[in-house]
């Protein structure tokens, strides 16, 4: 296939990536170094991480709902041996993004690096590297029933639908005038990610710095990888991406934390003030809720192509 351009047909394979790919940078709230080694993982592997720098215990730690400790303004992942990563969300959201089902993650520090605050290295690393089409099929997380949660004024919830795609649709409001009322909608179809939502960067209020690094958040966080609002002003000196690039971030956030269910979802996403803890809330209540989901291939769709292929 065509280096650096996914995938993408009317049946899914499982993908995973053409060679390792390298990265490095700070962790946004542990401010410590950490190097990222990207490395293509045999067909049902998942996304998993490695704790390269931990050597005495299990240093992996399986992408899934059930391995999220942390969620406060990001998600972190720990496993049964206390091994955990944390900020996870905007890298497994370029996977999300561009179809990498598979893929080791080796990294030699407590936190992936922030970046520019977006998705867009870890896209652009993926897609550099190649995706490469598996032999196994790809499974969906179908959504049969409505699962609901809520958190005060939040709300999230996922539906059916007979799209074999993600469908988002999500709105926030905050009282500055620089963020006002926001809301999105869109379908997570082949390129929509990288072309839409993976440039679009975290944000904070200059007001809540000082208290967050007393709490040990936001060490490594800076006007490079953040945009940062000082009441009603925008701090960066190049402003934002986009006008709406706010809602967009909270749009990478919930791809990313939904890909914690375990496969792409074929459904409705809708969420009002979206965050890591509400999206959390609602992977774990979908998993818990059997009834509500079932798992889905494209095996109706695949013998004809393997006949086609015989002849």
């Amino acid at each position: 296939m065509t280096k650096g351009r996914p995938f993408m047909s009317s049946v899914q394979f499982q993908q995973t990536i053409n060679c390792p790919v390298v990265c490095a940078g700070v962790g946004v709230h542990s401010g410590e170094r950490a190097r990222i080694v990207m490395k293509p993982a045999k067909s049902g592997t998942g996304i998993r991480f490695r704790r390269t720098d931990i050597k005495d215990r299990d240093n992996e730690v399986m992408a899934r709902g059930d391995h999220v400790s942390e969620v406060q303004l990001g998600t972190t992942l720990r496993n049964e041996a206390g091994v955990s990563v944390a900020t996870v969300e905007h890298l497994l959201a370029a996977c999300a993004g561009v179809g990498v089902d598979n893929l080791l993650i080796e990294i030699d520090g407590p936190e992936v690096p922030i970046m520019d605050g977006s998705s867009a290295v870890y896209c652009e690393l993926l897609l550099s590297a190649g995706l490469r089409r598996q032999t196994a099929l790809r499974n969906r997380i179908r959504i049969l029933e409505d699962v609901e949660v809520t958190d005060g004024v939040k709300v999230a919830r996922l539906s059916p639908s007979d799209d074999n795609f993600l469908s988002i649709h999500a709105k926030i409001e905050f009282d500055s005038r620089a963020i006002g009322t926001q809301q999105m909608s869109l379908r997570l179809s082949p390129g929509m990610f990288a072309r839409d939502i993976a440039f679009a960067r975290t944000f904070g209020f200059a007001k809540d710095v000082e208290k967050l690094q007393a709490m040990g958040l936001a060490r490594g966080g800076s006007l490079d990888n953040a945009v940062v609002l000082d009441g009603d002003d925008i701090m960066n000196p190049e402003g934002l991406r986009t006008s709406d690039e706010f809602i967009r971030h909270k749009i990478l956030d919930a791809i990313g934390d939904l890909m914690l269910a375990g496969a792409p979802i074929a459904g409705v996403y809708e969420a009002r003030q979206p965050g890591h803890a509400l999206n959390n809330k609602l992977v774990c209540a979908l998993l818990d809720n059997p009834s509500a989901w079932c798992w889905e291939t494209d095996e109706a769709e695949i013998a004809p192509a393997v006949s086609a292929a015989r002849v």
